[in-house]
C-alpha cells in the first residue's frame, strides 16, 4: 500500500476534529497547488488554475467515532457516538482516545452473553450499555489520562488484503481524499479547480454547505465511497456494485433526498467514462448522502456529479475497497473536470 495513502486513513479526525488529517491534506496540497488555507470551519481548500471558469472537487476528511461522555467510580468510560455507526459492531472493538494528556487504548466492554437473560439474547445490544475499559481502577486514575468531551477513535488499521483489494479504517472517505491529492497532482485545465477536504460531512454535510457559499462555483464534483454488494446476504436490488468493477457514477441519492444528478451532469460523466475507457458503474442510491448534497443547492444551484468508490463494511472500524477503483475515480474526475471547463 502507497504511504500516503495508509497515512491518510489511519490519521486522527472524527467529525468536528479533523485537525490532524487536515494538516496532512494542506501540506499534499500545498505540493502541487497554488493556494491553500484552512477555513473558519476547518475546511482545507485549494485552488489551482485560471480562467474563467470555477470548478469544486470535495471529499470529506472526518471518519465516524466516538467521544467521551461519562467516567464511573469504577475508571470506566461511557460514551455517545459521532456519526452514523450500527451499535452491533462495538462490543470487543479496540479504540484510542486521544487526551491532550496522551492516548489511552482501550478495549469496548458489554455484557457477556453467559450473563445475559434469554430476551438480552434477542435484542441487539445498545450502545448506552456499553463502556470503554482503559485498564483504570478508579475515576481518580482515570480522570488523570482522560477528560469528558475527549475523541475516541478506532484502533488504525491499513494494509493490502490479497492482490488489490486493500482494507483500513475511515476508508470513507479518506480515499476519496487521497484521490483528491492525486487530482490536483495531475490536473490542468483551463480553469479555476478548487480541491476542498470539508469537514463534519458524517454528521450533517456540513462542511461542504460553508465551503461551496465560499467558492461558489460553476460545476462541482464529489468523490465519496458507496455500499458494494458483493458479499453474503446482500442482494443486487440493493446494490449490484462490485469491487475492481470501476468507479461508482451516482445518479440519485436517499430516493431524492440528496443529490439528483441532472441529465447533462450525468450524460457527462457516462459519457467521459466511455470515450477514455474508465471502468464505471452505475450507482442509484436509496439511503445516504454526500457532500454533493449540499453543494449542488449552493446559492443558486451547483450542476453536481458525484463519484464513489465501493466500499465493503462501511461506518465499521475496518473498511475494504479495491484501488483499481480509487484509481477510475481519479481519472474519470480529471477527464469530466478538463470536459467541464470548456463548457
Amino acid at each position: 500500500m502507497d504511504a500516503l495513502l495508509k497515512k491518510i486513513i489511519e490519521a486522527t479526525g472524527i467529525s468536528g476534529y479533523e485537525g490532524e488529517i487536515a494538516r496532512i491534506m494542506a501540506g499534499e496540497f500545498k505540493k502541487s497547488c497554488d493556494e491553500v488555507m484552512t477555513d473558519n470551519f476547518g475546511n482545507v481548500i485549494a485552488r489551482k488554475g485560471k480562467g474563467k471558469k470555477k470548478i469544486m472537487i470535495a471529499a470529506h476528511m472526518d471518519e465516524i467515532g466516538l467521544m467521551v461522555k461519562h467516567i464511573t467510580k469504577e475508571g470506566y468510560l461511557s460514551f455517545i457516538k459521532v456519526g452514523g455507526i450500527d451499535d452491533r459492531i462495538l462490543p470487543a472493538q479496540r479504540v484510542i482516545v486521544k487526551s491532550k494528556k496522551g492516548d489511552s487504548f482501550g478495549v469496548i466492554g458489554s455484557k457477556p452473553p453467559h450473563l445475559q437473560k434469554e430476551e438480552e439474547k434477542t435484542k441487539a445490544p445498545k450502545y448506552e450499555d456499553m463502556f470503554i475499559d482503559i485498564g483504570a481502577r478508579s475515576k481518580e486514575e482515570a480522570e488523570r489520562r482522560v477528560e469528558v468531551g475527549d475523541v475516541i477513535i478506532f484502533e488504525p488499521n491499513a494494509g493490502v488484503l490479497s492482490g488489490k483489494l486493500c482494507y483500513g479504517k475511515a476508508i470513507d472517505d479518506r480515499i476519496g481524499c487521497y484521490a483528491l491529492i492525486k487530482i490536483m497532482e495531475k490536473i490542468k485545465a483551463n480553469a479555476q479547480i478548487y480541491a476542498v477536504a470539508t469537514g463534519q460531512e458524517e454528521v450533517g454535510l456540513k462542511g461542504a454547505r460553508t465551503s461551496a457559499f465560499r467558492i461558489d462555483p460553476d460545476f462541482a464534483i464529489a468523490v465519496d465511497t458507496t455500499i458494494a454488494g458483493d458479499t453474503p446476504h446482500m442482494t443486487e436490488r440493493e446494490s449490484s456494485l462490485k469491487l475492481g468493477s470501476g468507479v461508482a457514477i451516482t445518479i440519485i441519492e436517499a430516493s431524492g433526498r440528496g443529490v439528483i444528478v441532472n441529465e447533462k451532469m450525468k450524460g457527462l460523466l457516462i459519457d467521459t467514462a466511455r470515450k477514455h475507457k474508465i471502468k464505471y458503474q452505475i450507482d442509484v442510491i436509496e439511503g445516504g448522502m454526500t457532500d454533493g448534497a449540499m453543494i449542488y443547492m449552493n446559492r443558486a444551484g451547483v450542476p453536481t456529479g458525484v463519484l464513489s468508490i465501493p466500499t465493503r463494511y462501511i461506518h465499521s472500524p475496518t473498511g475494504v475497497f479495491n484501488i483499481d477503483d480509487l484509481n477510475s475515480a481519479v481519472e474519470l474526475t480529471i477527464k469530466a473536470v478538463e470536459h467541464l471547463a470548456k463548457e
